[in-house]
């Protein structure tokens, strides 16, 4: 049996990179899985793969500002599986601007996808979570939101209050069964970095004691961790997956 088995998780923002790494490794632990993202081609791409390999998916496009549309994504989910056991509020935004070069709608922006997003998928799945009596939330923040720097401050102040809010999900829900966790992401080697770097990603292997940019599957098994029975002591943690930077 897999660490998933008889399971079902929704991932957002898994149409590539760390999303799409988790959904397939679910997928191989036994986890029915509800692939969501805004990028629909790629999304469908993800769970036709998933299908293809013997898993069990559905893509449901997902605009996690939209109320509407996580509303849908919910009932897509327990209309294909019945239930929902997990939830990872992976989608997110990068931008490096400093404080002085950060627009007002840079930053509600980065608060509108990275903070409001989870929030919105928490209110909208809790209904389902609360019936499945062992459920995990689990919310991708950021290394950056455990120490100041010199840019990408509404990121990162974005990723610091989600922090925040999954200790407050884990404390309000354990009750009900539901656990709330973090995880801390380092550099990762996926588009969003490399973007947001402009093509000088490997650089940032020079403040890694590891030695290397972590890889989305690195993520991805923290997930599977925090998905599985084998955290059912474990609520309101962080944890961070980055190489040694924080150290």
């Amino acid at each position: 049996m897999g660490r998933l088995e008889g399971k079902v998780g929704l991932i957002t923002g898994s149409a590539q990179g760390q999303g799409a790494a988790e959904a397939k490794l679910f997928s191989n632990e036994g986890a029915s899985v509800v692939v969501s993202d805004m990028l629909t081609e790629m999304g469908e791409e993800i769970a036709n793969d998933i299908n293809g390999n013997g898993g069990q998916a559905i893509f449901v496009p997902l605009d996690v500002t939209s109320t509407e549309q996580w509303k849908n994504a919910i009932s897509k989910a327990e209309e294909a599986f019945g239930k929902l056991d997990i939830l990872v509020n992976n989608a997110a935004i990068w931008s490096p601007e400093n404080i002085e070069d950060t627009t007002e709608e840079l930053w509600d922006k980065m608060y509108a996808v990275n903070t409001k997003g989870p929030f919105l998928g928490t209110k909208a799945a809790l209904p389902l979570l609360r019936k499945s009596g062992n459920a995990s939330i689990i919310n991708i923040a950021s290394g950056s939101a455990l120490k100041g720097a010199k840019g990408a401050t509404a990121y990162a102040s974005a990723k610091a209050a989600l922090a925040n809010f999954t200790r407050s999900t884990a404390v309000q829900f354990g009750p009900e069964g539901i656990r709330a966790n973090c995880i801390h992401p380092g550099p990762v080697n996926t588009i969003m970095l490399r973007t947001g770097m402009k093509g000088n990603h490997e650089k940032a292997v020079n403040n890694l004691p590891i030695g290397r940019l972590g890889l989305p599957e690195d993520l991805a098994y923290a997930a599977l961790y925090l998905a599985s029975d084998e955290a059912s002591y474990v609520t309101g943690a962080e944890i961070c997956i980055d190489g040694g930077l924080i150290a």
